[in-house]
């Protein structure tokens, strides 16, 4: 028996963590071997460049007339059958449980058990979805339908248990980072465009929605810069972005703050950060405060969802309760300040982040989980040509 496998990825292919983790895991399964379908409405957009055992089909969406919106989900679910039939699809590995799942679901219907297919919850779909009524029994019958759940964080899968009622068996499986990609990166001529030599540089990264409470960042900041000169740095877009510039301006920060927009080169663009600020109210796993700790930059951060699952406190950063920007920006000005703490903390980073969050060791996790839903045996699969 072939010990490849044939795995069909669905995915968010826009910007976005479980859109970044899938298409990642897709790239890794590809390289060991693997036959990779990406099945989407557009290419995921951290895909990259051309390798022959990936292929991408497009889910192309019906405009009947009758339909007063573009059917979507349905199309995504006929999409998902047609390819698994034609490309004697193993597994079918869907990121989020609305619509993924679901469509998951309607497409094992119409191929057959042979088709296994794997959820990975990452978060909105649980911890904002879940919440509406409507929904929820939508949602359960997608995660007990499905032959493995897998979720991004204990902290999200006990949410899950709670919010659905949920008592089957799930997996944990983190988010991770390629070591090849992300790791400490020169930075000095770059970071010279933002901040003198004696100046520090705090970042701050997400798609700036109110869960993120970007406001935070800012107020510490304040502090920060009032005992230690430094810089801030903002990379991203989102709806708060606006208020955040007001706020900017009206404390008279202006000068000492930075925005630079989407940008594709994350590791780069971290490393030339002295701390991450994370203080969001909801953080199912928090992928940037992974993508940081690899590049040997502290996250500083709030106690919520699964960033302590993943920032180790005092070791590999510091987290206080949501909110406490006075803690924060104590947390900060003691790394900034002290620069033995500052080296010790970033080797704990680096060493965590290759240790616990490499992509190896989360892609043979997944592997295992294929498998075992196949009812066959873990062979051992060395590395394919890319």
């Amino acid at each position: 028996m072939d010990p490849f496998l044939k795995i069909g990825i669905t995915c968010y292919p826009s910007l976005g963590g479980s859109g970044v983790v899938a298409t990642e895991l897709g790239k890794q399964l590809a390289e060991k071997g693997h036959e990779v379908h990406f099945i989407s409405h557009s290419v995921p957009f951290r895909l990259g460049s051309f390798h022959k055992n990936i292929k991408y089909h497009e889910v192309e969406v019906s405009d009947y007339y009758v339909f007063r919106y573009p059917p979507y989900d349905l199309s995504l679910a006929t999409k998902m059958a047609q390819v698994a039939k034609e490309q004697e699809l193993d597994v079918l590995h869907v990121h989020y449980a609305v619509p993924h799942a679901v469509c998951a679901f309607l497409a094992k219907q119409m191929v057959g058990d042979k088709l296994k297919v794997v959820t990975t919850l990452h978060g909105t779909d649980i911890t904002v979805l879940a919440q509406d009524e409507s929904l929820k029994d939508l949602i359960r019958l997608a995660i007990n339908e499905s032959d493995a759940v897998t979720s991004v964080s204990l902290d999200l899968m006990r949410e899950t248990r709670e919010v659905l009622d949920i008592t089957r068996d799930i997996d944990l499986t983190y988010n991770f980072v390629d070591g090849r990609e992300y790791y400490p990166r020169s930075t000095c001529e770059c970071r010279r465009d933002f901040a003198d030599p004696e100046e520090k540089v705090l970042m701050h990264i997400s798609n700036f929605r109110p869960v993120k409470r970007v406001s935070d960042v800012v107020d510490v900041f304040n502090l920060v810069n009032q005992q230690i000169p430094s810089r801030l740095l903002f990379v991203g877009e989102g709806p708060d972005l606006p208020k955040v510039q007001w706020k900017i301006k009206e404390m008279g920060l202006s000068d000492k703050v930075h925005f630079l927009g989407k940008q594709d080169d994350i590791a780069q663009v971290i490393s030339m950060a002295d701390v991450l600020l994370l203080p969001s109210e909801k953080e199912s796993f928090g992928l940037v405060a992974l993508e940081a700790m690899a590049c040997g930059v502290p996250t500083v951060g709030s106690i919520a969802g699964g960033i302590p699952e993943l920032v180790a406190h005092g070791e590999t950063g510091f987290l206080a309760p949501i909110g406490d920007v006075r803690q924060m920006a104590d947390y900060c000005i003691s790394l900034l300040s002290q620069p033995e703490l500052a080296a010790r903390v970033r080797e704990a980073c680096l060493k965590r982040a290759k240790s616990e969050f490499s992509s190896d060791i989360i892609t043979a996790a997944y592997e295992s989980i294929y498998y075992r839903v196949l009812d066959r045996k873990l062979p051992q699969i060395k590395p394919a040509c890319g």
